[in-house]
């Protein structure tokens, strides 16, 4: 079976947390689909490769820029929003910055945790109501597209401020959805399973190895631990023409976890 077949070349397509990981991949993929990328992150550099995402997809042909982009703060998404509009305006928000926090309840630091609400709640929320003034404005709707998780519906243990987190994520994608459904705006949201990635140094490793052993948190059905490549095809779905009537849904992309 192969990719899935969408064209994105009339798009802008703006990805956060876009230099590395999940966003890397998902940057990447919307750049083969020829649209226009916005990486946004707060290091160019990618954390698990040697070239930048933007540069990629120009030394492929494509057109991308990189923005540094701090999500917890208005202005700098109200920024990377403004470029948007240079190529057109944004027609795909996807946000995916995001923190990981771990502790059990008894542990956590009240920090940690304040700085975790930041990135993937205040984040997503402004992510999505910044681009969504920006979309309403447009005779062409578009679509956001947030990063969510298994943790937005199954606890963790050790997770709770993360899956915390990711449940308020859960519901700003169902709120989201209703409220910008009058403006033909949809909302979605991707719900990776446990990827293996740099989320945390040296976690992609650890993550591969850990899931050959069937101890990478509780055996996965598909028998093996996802990876980054495993998510744009995901994206791309709920971004296309072929989703025209997907709003305030989660596309579980997590090797069947939610099976048991």
């Amino acid at each position: 079976m192969g990719r899935l077949r969408a064209d994105f070349s009339d798009d802008v397509v703006v990805v956060t947390g876009g230099a590395s990981g999940i966003g890397r991949a998902v940057a990447l993929r919307f750049g083969e689909a020829d649209a226009t990328v916005i990486v946004a992150d707060l290091a160019e550099e990618p954390k698990d490769a040697d070239v930048p995402t933007h540069e990629v997809i120009e030394e492929s042909g494509g057109d991308a820029v990189f923005v540094e982009t701090d999500v917890t703060e208005r202005a700098q998404v109200e920024s990377v929003v403004e470029a948007a509009r240079e190529f057109g305006g944004v027609d795909v928000m996807v946000n995916n910055a995001g923190f990981p926090v771990g502790g059990s309840i008894l542990e956590l630091d009240d920090e940690d945790f304040a700085h975790t609400i930041d990135v993937n709640v205040k984040g997503v929320f402004l992510g999505t109501q910044v681009a969504a003034r920006d979309m309403v404005e447009r005779e062409d709707p578009g679509v956001i597209l947030n990063t969510a998780s298994i943790s937005s519906t199954l606890a963790q243990y050790d997770q709770v401020g993360y899956d915390a987190t990711k449940g308020a994520v859960r519901m700003l994608t169902r709120g989201s959805a209703l409220d910008l459904a009058e403006h033909g705006v949809r909302v979605n949201a991707v719900a990776p399973g446990q990827i293996a990635t740099e989320f945390f140094e040296g976690w992609t490793e650890m993550a591969l190895e850990q899931a050959e052993e069937d101890e990478f948190i509780k055996p996965v059905p598909l028998g093996r631990a996802g990876i980054p490549d495993d998510l744009p095809g995901a994206y791309l779905y709920l971004a296309s023409e072929d989703a025209s009537y997907v709003t305030g849904e989660f596309v579980h992309v997590d090797g069947g976890w939610q099976v048991f």
